[in-house]
């Protein structure tokens, strides 16, 4: 039992990524167009979430300033979960739904893309960061699952929604881990053009 169960969550898991790649496919490139015009322009990448969605926005920060696969100059991303002492003086000063948006405030500029993710698009604080963005004029890329909540009405015509169409937060979360691996990938072929995959490949196992 345990092992067919095992195997059905891959099954799952494939299934899903299967039935996304024609729909958001076209969705993902808006969002790599909105990211790139963005940080070749001066601006940069602000990345929210709560829970697993924070990591996600700390892992997509770290390989856009770091690297994906390929050696490129650093580009301008910082996730807004990161920091603790932030997170907590914001919290206790004033609300938990203004952890992000007072960030916003504070960092955005127009230009800039605020990178959203929750799973229900329901979050408090994701949603007032979205808020702040716009009032900030930066174009918003949302990541949400189900029916996109509240996010889903607030979003502009120049936003980009990613919604996947799923109610598990396990398989949303994997279907955008995905989304921000393109987002990454999509960039860097942009900059650099198309990579030589056998170079990667021997350039990641050494």
């Amino acid at each position: 039992m345990l092992l067919q169960r095992i195997q059905q969550q891959f099954i799952d898991s494939a299934d899903l990524k299967y039935q996304c790649a024609q729909s958001l496919a076209p969705l993902v490139e808006s969002a790599i167009s909105a990211v790139l015009a963005s940080v070749t322009g001066g601006g940069k990448v602000l990345a929210c979430g709560n829970g697993a969605s924070a990591s996600a926005a700390q892992h997509f920060a770290a390989s856009f300033m770091g690297r994906y696969e390929r050696e490129r100059p650093e580009l301008a991303a910082l996730s807004l979960a990161a920091d603790a002492a932030v997170l907590t003086g914001i919290a206790t000063d004033f609300d938990g739904r203004a952890v992000f948006a007072r960030q916003v405030r504070a960092l955005g500029q127009s230009g800039d893309v605020l990178l959203a993710l929750s799973t229900t698009g329901n979050s408090a604080n994701v949603v007032a960061a979205v808020e702040a963005a716009h009032e900030r004029d930066m174009i918003v890329v949302a990541l949400t699952g189900a029916r996109g909540g509240r996010l889903s009405q607030l979003l502009r015509d120049t936003d980009v929604h990613l919604c996947v169409p799923h109610e598990l937060p396990a398989r949303i979360l994997e279907v955008h881990h995905l989304v921000l691996h393109c987002i990454c990938d999509g960039v860097d072929a942009q900059l650099l053009g198309l990579p030589d995959e056998t170079h990667i490949t021997m350039e990641n196992a050494s």
